[in-house]
């Protein structure tokens, strides 16, 4: 179901009103069985893949930890070292074996179809055919943005930055935490885990807390249905016959363009932040007036922060960057 929708604007009060009359051990639950029926209701045989994503990071989380603490526990020699040598050979292996499932995942079914039409447009230049059709793969949402939040935390288990959660319904919470599962942001585990393992600790009743919730999820809406939706009306109208208009309809289409696709974009984000402060949960900022930035690279600092963050900080320095780094 779509932010915007008549089911979310059911779905998530009746998702508050049980939220905040539970025991407060059952909070976890509640939420990662909303988080589970709110993305089946987009279509319900993506659960099998969230849930195998889910699985094997959590499953590899566990075994990197076992390992790391008992190289913890032991000495010093040159018995030990090697060791501790193979010991780290095995997360590392442990950790590739998760990353390639994860993503191949990703690759089959986000962009299988793409690449098939790809390679049979190069082939029809030379009046051959070898693949039929598509392959007949549904596009699921939000995989992007659940499989990196995955990935981040496996590598940060490897490189000790976390311990492993071991409460499956925890871990199961954060990769499916429906406000920010098909939309981001993409949460650190860092950041989101220890807010679902103090989830008993909340204080539920806070108004200011919900009341800048609301606010948020107040403008978020504005941004998306009159601003977003609106705009698009008239970037429509001129694309699809840009030949019947002039110079300046097509620049003001642009420009429209740009807004719609700040709005739309970023107003999933704000909702999801807001929905998420209500419930006592903080999410990290996704977009910061890009359109102010003073230059390129500025932009992409402002822009989907949280998807630039995490290629900088699970890729980009990892393999280098401009720091020389190491590889994990």
């Amino acid at each position: 179901m779509q932010f915007n929708s008549v089911n979310f604007m059911i779905f998530f009060p009746l998702i508050l009103f049980f939220y905040f009359i539970i025991p407060k051990k059952l909070r976890g639950i509640l939420l990662l069985i909303a988080s589970y029926f709110f993305y089946m209701s987009w279509n319900a045989r993506y659960v099998i893949l969230i849930a195998s994503s889910t699985i094997v990071t959590y499953i590899s989380g566990l075994i990197m930890s076992s390992i790391s603490n008992s190289q913890n526990a032991g000495g010093f020699s040159k018995i030990q070292y090697g060791r501790l040598h193979r010991q780290d050979n095995m997360k590392k292996i442990i950790m590739g074996i998760c990353i390639v499932i994860n993503l191949a995942i990703l690759f089959i079914f986000k962009y299988s179809n793409f690449l098939v039409q790809l390679l049979n447009a190069a082939l029809n230049m030379f009046h051959v055919t070898l693949l039929q059709r598509n392959f007949d793969f549904l596009l699921p949402v939000g995989i992007s943005f659940y499989t990196f939040q995955a990935l981040g935390y496996i590598i940060d288990v490897y490189r000790d930055n976390i311990k492993a959660e071991k409460n499956f319904v925890k871990y199961a919470l954060f990769v499916s935490f429906f406000p920010q599962l098909v939309a981001g942001p993409i949460e650190r585990s860092k950041s989101l885990l220890p807010q679902i393992d103090n989830i008993e600790n909340i204080r539920i009743w806070n108004a200011k807390r919900i009341a800048s919730g609301a606010i948020l999820m107040v403008w978020g809406f504005f941004m998306k249905m009159v601003i977003a939706d609106r705009v698009s009306l008239l970037v429509d109208t001129v694309f699809n016959n840009y030949r019947m208009y002039g110079s300046t309809e097509l620049i003001l289409a642009v420009i429209g363009f740009t807004v719609q696709i700040y709005c739309d974009f970023g107003s999933y984000s704000v909702i999801a932040i807001g929905a998420a402060k209500i419930m006592g949960f903080e999410l990290m900022e996704n977009f910061n007036t890009p359109y102010f930035a003073r230059s390129i690279k500025d932009f992409w600092n402002r822009w989907h922060i949280s998807l630039s963050t995490w290629f900088k900080d699970y890729l980009y320095i990892p393999l280098g960057g401009n720091r020389g780094g190491v590889f994990l």
